[in-house]
């Protein structure tokens, strides 16, 4: 494998996108995503793919109201998969906060240097895993993940390039609340994250946990119970008290 070309300072490619909005055939241009924006992009070498799914993309999502604080338009995920791929792999992930982009016969890949031959897993030719920051159609800054064997992540990483753009940037704690349906408590705790403008996500019992997941994790039987930042808080007064401190 070639060293890869650093594109900083040049122009990204002009393609045209066919995807799929409905039942409906839209066709979408790099002129349309990148020019007179600022745009993070991130590209990876498969939906659906382990590392893409469970960290990669989600990330991205996780801290896309700091990157929009930041002065950054658009988060986009390109991809060499085609745009029905590549619109099940958005609905299976829920990533509301990221344009999903279907690079299908690698078009723009191929234009930024970084499409590679991975016959060996099946896959044919797909795209290098790697980030840029494109303001105005030119990239400022990308970051390659190192050519080793397999599917190096170390560099194009969501925290990597909020770095580059604030390092003094203020990254949300992650929140989780565990409730149920019907529980007015619940409804408090989450309308009290909301009101003190902190973003969370639901478990739902039944669906997303069971009772024995909830025992395991907190110790208790009840719901609401509330985790921010790796620590367990409680039910909604203990909340409540975390939140007046």
């Amino acid at each position: 494998m070639s060293a890869f070309e650093n594109k900083e300072g040049q122009t990204v490619p002009s393609v045209s996108w066919p995807t799929r909005v409905g039942d409906d055939w839209v066709t979408v241009t790099s002129d349309e995503i990148f020019k007179g924006r600022t745009v993070a992009l991130f590209s990876l070498p498969g939906a659906f793919t382990p590392t893409c799914s469970s960290t990669h993309l989600p990330r991205y999502n996780e801290l896309a109201k700091v990157f929009a604080d930041n002065g950054v338009d658009e988060i986009v995920c390109v991809s060499v998969n085609d745009t029905f791929v590549m619109n099940a792999w958005a609905a299976d992930q829920e990533c509301e906060n990221i344009r999903m982009i279907p690079d299908g016969n690698g078009e723009f890949t191929e234009g930024m240097g970084l499409l590679v031959d991975k016959a060996d897993l099946g896959f044919g030719k797909r795209s290098w895993r790697y980030s840029m920051l494109v303001k105005d159609g030119v990239v400022d800054k990308m970051f390659i993940e190192p050519q080793k064997p397999g599917d190096p992540f170390e560099v194009s990483d969501a925290d990597t390039m909020l770095e580059y753009i604030n390092p003094n940037a203020e990254k949300p704690q992650s929140i989780a609340v565990v409730t149920k349906p019907g529980c007015p408590f619940c409804q408090k705790a989450k309308a009290d994250l909301k009101d003190a403008g902190l973003e969370f996500e639901e478990v739902l019992m039944g669906r997303d946990a069971t009772l024995t997941t909830l025992r395991a994790m907190s110790g208790r039987e009840t719901v609401p119970q509330v985790f921010i930042g790796g620590k367990h808080i409680g039910g909604s007064e203990e909340l409540a008290d975390y939140l007046k401190a």
